[in-house]
């Protein structure tokens, strides 16, 4: 197993990302994390509504 400086691994590295972008998952998973933080939020906040009767 050759030793392969980090200087030599972090430029690779950046440049297979700058390649990639983030990808349809990361974009799925923030959706999903987005909508179930809004749906959290209003299934805990719909009981502190108070009633006018």
């Amino acid at each position: 197993m050759a030793h392969t400086p980090h200087t030599d691994w972090l430029a690779a590295a950046m440049g297979a990302a700058g390649q990639q972008g983030p990808g349809n998952l990361l974009r799925i998973v923030l959706i999903v994390m987005v909508v179930g933080c809004v749906l959290t939020a209003w299934f805990l906040l719909r009981g502190y509504k108070q009633k006018d009767d």
